[in-house]
């Protein structure tokens, strides 16, 4: 009986002698007569390919244009410059057919081109790829068909090198999508960059009205329009996703990604109001409606004279978790978003640090204040500084009972409820803040100043 497998000699080394480090090199792979006389079949059925090239393109060309939609366009609009393409690329996978060694490069380089220029161009992958195998299935059916006229006994040999021809096409379709990707990535982030670009000088106003229209392209967004600008800053990048998520909802809406605050460019619908869907389920921000203005008959004042910081911050619910937004009043023309961004930017000054929304349409007194940080430090200074003199316990128990009272629409039982105490505490509280600064709390212009004022103080102490 014949042996399966031959027995191998192991060679072990003398005592003593160390052993060679790293593994043993394999033998290098001999190719066997049938190898040799493959090869021969198929450069002579090569060489034939090669010197009818031009017909193998054409026909090439025509299987693009029958099989392949998206070619079917490309060879309508230019012609020519299709052909020369398919041709000089049949012609690089021919030669490497022949002259693997001398024409690899070559045949590289033309592939990767061809995927770049097809990317540059727009043209899908997956059609850049289709044109390659059916260059490869034609190729293929050539060889066969050369070697079937001029010796069909030898078509048995192309067997054993079908492989090497079919992984020599899926090297340069790798070839070919790498480069694909590589200059689709690289067009992706020019896109992106100059969104960027476009969109930083409209929100720090500094774009040109000659580039407006451009602008208005490249955003998607109509040149002339109703828009607010909505600043997102957010404890963790969850929350802010959430606030983008919301404000952007049904509506045209472009992105700008900062540092610190994203800033959203939102497109109003033509019947929507500036305070209506912007930030919150009907057009309100739960937990952070404008507390009205204070006084003895709370319908002596107006409500926009307190704003939300007046409020304390146990009772502002955030709406999106951390997420801190500003939303502007809106403005009219891509032309003014750089107003509207700026405004945007002093509603998220006022926002809580727990987080909420904030639309400035609804706070514009106390807007004021932010916007002139010097006046608001004087107006407390003039409405709050007389406290000054006072125990800090005892400054800020009157703060605070002022703050809640005006946040109770004037109502000293309510306030006494939310302050633990009895209603004539608070009104005990509130003259004492009379006489020392000698305002009255049922004088209208004193209670907006004093509004105002501890608008500003809550600002400058957070």
């Amino acid at each position: 009986m014949h042996q399966a497998l031959r027995s191998r000699t192991v060679f072990r080394p003398a005592p003593g002698v160390p052993a060679a480090p790293g593994p043993r090199p394999h033998p290098q792979p001999v190719r066997s007569l049938i190898d040799a006389d493959a090869l021969r079949v198929l450069h002579r059925a090569a060489r034939v390919l090669l010197a009818d090239l031009p017909d193998l393109t054409d026909r090439l060309v025509a299987a693009l244009q029958d099989q392949e939609p998206a070619y079917r366009a490309a060879v309508t609009s230019d012609p020519v410059a299709i052909w020369q393409e398919v041709h000089r690329s049949l012609r690089h996978s021919v030669s490497s057919l022949i002259d693997p060694r001398g024409s690899r490069d070559a045949a590289r380089r033309c592939s990767w081109k061809i995927g770049a220029t097809r990317a540059e161009q727009g043209l899908p992958l997956d059609a850049v790829l289709h044109a390659f195998r059916l260059g490869g299935s034609l190729v293929w059916q050539g060889l066969i068909e050369e070697t079937c006229r001029t010796a069909p006994e030898d078509v048995r040999l192309l067997v054993h090198i079908a492989t090497d021809v079919w992984n020599f096409v899926d090297e340069h379709c790798t070839l070919v999508a790498d480069a694909y990707r590589q200059v689709e990535r690289q067009l992706a982030w020019r896109r992106e960059n100059r969104l960027r670009v476009l969109a930083g000088g409209l929100l720090d106003g500094a774009s040109r009205i000659a580039d407006l229209p451009d602008t208005a392209h490249a955003l998607d967004l109509p040149e002339e329009g109703r828009y607010v600008v909505v600043a997102v800053t957010a404890g963790c990048p969850s929350d802010g996703a959430g606030a983008r998520a919301a404000h952007g909802r049904g509506r045209r809406v472009y992105w700008h990604t900062g540092a610190e605050v994203d800033y959203g460019i939102v497109l109003l619908n033509e019947a929507e109001g500036e305070s209506e869907g912007v930030g919150g389920a009907g057009g309100r921000d739960a937990g952070l409606r404008q507390a009205p203005s204070t006084a003895v008959s709370p319908a002596a004042v107006p409500p926009a004279a307190v704003p939300p910081t007046v409020v304390p911050s146990t009772a502002v619910p955030p709406v999106f978790g951390s997420a801190r937004t500003g939303v502007s009043t809106a403005v009219s023309g891509l032309a003014a978003v750089g107003d509207a961004r700026r405004l945007a930017d002093i509603a998220l000054g006022m926002c809580p640090l727990t987080g909420g929304t904030i639309r400035l349409t609804e706070h514009l007194p106390a807007a004021l204040v932010v916007s002139t940080p010097d006046l608001g430090a004087a107006l407390v200074e003039r409405v709050l500084g007389p406290l000054s003199g006072l125990e800090p316990a005892d400054e800020a128990v009157l703060l605070d009972t002022l703050a809640a009272w005006l946040a109770c629409d004037g109502s000293a039982q309510r306030a006494g409820e939310r302050l633990y105490c009895h209603r004539n505490t608070v009104l005990n509280r509130l003259r004492r803040y009379e006489q020392l600064t000698g305002r009255s709390l049922s004088r209208p212009t004193d209670l907006v100043e004093i509004s105002l004022a501890l608008t500003a103080r809550g600002l400058r102490t957070r």
